[in-house]
């Protein structure tokens, strides 16, 4: 697991965090409002992609502030760090998408769709080094566990 108390750590949530709901808002405002004129002037076919595609980006994103909400509940000692393992805490699985589909989208939904495939894809990877990382109870356990490594 990560340690959770580590100011880098809690940092990086943060950013991701604010991006993660920049990015929503974004999308939100795009696919709600502002891409209806683009959304209306694509194919029938174009147009069910385009809605697919819009509720893809938001799955990846609602999957992503979910997860970086449970790091912040453990940084606030809200959750115990093993507890954040458990699977319904975990990413949740970014639905695909097709290239050659999207390629015929606008470019501002091709964009979004890109940002939220990528986010998700860099919070998949912290998510996969909570396994692999020793858990840390607190700064002085690890002192301690370092100067008996040492003597």
């Amino acid at each position: 697991m990560i340690a959770h108390d580590s100011r880098l750590h809690r940092r990086l949530v943060d950013s991701l965090h604010v991006e993660a709901m920049l990015l929503a808002d974004e999308a939100r405002s795009y696919f709600d409002e502002a891409g209806r004129a683009e959304r209306e002037a694509l194919d029938p076919l174009d147009r069910v992609c385009f809605s697919c595609e819009s509720l893809k980006v938001t799955t990846r994103l609602m999957h992503v502030i979910a997860w970086l909400l449970t790091q912040r509940a453990v940084d606030a000692g809200e959750l115990r760090a093993r507890d954040a393992l458990h699977p319904s805490r975990r990413l949740g699985e970014a639905p695909m998408s097709d290239p050659a589909a999207i390629a015929v989208l606008p470019l501002r939904a091709q964009l979004l769709i890109d940002t939220s495939t990528d986010l998700h894809r860099r919070v998949g990877r912290l998510d996969v080094a909570q396994e692999d990382a020793p858990a840390v109870a607190s700064p002085a356990r690890a002192m301690q566990d370092r100067l008996a490594a040492v003597f």
